[in-house]
């Protein structure tokens, strides 16, 4: 049985610092997909060599994920544990904040010396209360390290969860499957996902028929509970971000970069930030 389409949503322009990126969730029609909270999208653009590309600042976070999504470019991490990496062309970076992490990232040095196409998503996923506290955890991939299938002219890359018999090398703590789907012109999938998980899907551009109905770019689909097929026709090349998770039903409070359950525990974020206790990382 298909699981139609609930809604539709439009990408809308923010502004990141002096950069204008798409937000398509969360908007006014759409707070979450639980356990899916935020997704912006770096529209594909051209940086000339030595043009400020998008940087994002020392800051924390506390009792979610925040991931990334490189698909043109390379993006440099660098958090308050220690961590330090570049990611190009095709990788991921998968951040667990847990019980508090500061980092800092955005478009590479080298990147920005050498100039070229720049494209990226952030996704924040939200963790359930037994694991808000977690210590934080940090993965990364380049596409080559991320197992695939093609069927149909698509080519599926599996970055977490399970599918077709293909694991990703991603540890998800409450069992996401991501995956990024490349379709060529003509090309099809047929994607079953049992109805007790939420599914988002992010068309970063392309044109589609999803289970029939045309779908153009920087489009966010809503699906309904009921039903488990995913129908996806291509009429052009086309890139797609399929998501699945169990729904977390819980308070959900968010402030800024921390997401807890009640306002108690967002004070309790912003006192031990203050106090040092999610480290440190020199601007």
């Amino acid at each position: 049985m298909k699981r139609k389409i609930k809604q539709i949503i439009d990408s809308q322009d923010v502004m990141m610092g002096d950069h204008r990126i798409g937000q398509p969730l969360p908007v006014a029609q759409l707070e979450q997909i639980s356990p899916f909270i935020l997704l912006h999208h770096g529209a594909p653009k051209i940086y000339e060599p030595g043009m400020a590309a998008i940087e994002v600042a020392p800051h924390p976070h506390r009792g979610f994920e925040p991931v990334t999504f490189v698909f043109q470019g390379e993006v440099e991490h660098h958090d308050s544990r220690g961590n330090e990496n570049v990611v190009k062309n095709g990788g991921v970076q998968w951040l667990t904040a847990g019980m508090g992490i500061i980092h800092a990232g955005g478009a590479s040095k080298s990147f920005q010396e050498t100039g070229g196409e720049f494209e990226m998503i952030q996704l924040w996923i939200n963790l359930p209360k037994k694991l808000k506290m977690v210590q934080p955890n940090y993965q990364a991939l380049e596409r080559d390290d991320i197992p695939f299938y093609v069927d149909n002219n698509t080519r599926v890359n599996v970055i977490s969860g399970e599918i077709k018999g293909l694991k990703g090398p991603i540890n998800s703590l409450t069992d996401v499957l991501a995956l990024t789907l490349e379709m060529k012109d003509n090309g099809k999938i047929v994607i079953d996902i049992p109805e007790n998980r939420n599914i988002l899907l992010y068309q970063l551009h392309g044109k589609t028929a999803i289970n029939g109905q045309e779908i153009g770019d920087k489009k966010l689909i809503e699906f309904e509970k009921e039903g488990t097929e995913i129908q996806i026709k291509a009429d052009k090349d086309t890139v797609i971000l399929f998501l699945a998770g169990y729904p977390i039903n819980e308070p959900m409070v968010q402030h800024g970069p921390f997401v807890m359950n009640n306002q108690t525990e967002i004070l309790e974020a912003m006192r031990d930030y203050r106090l040092g206790k999610m480290g440190f990382l020199p601007a």
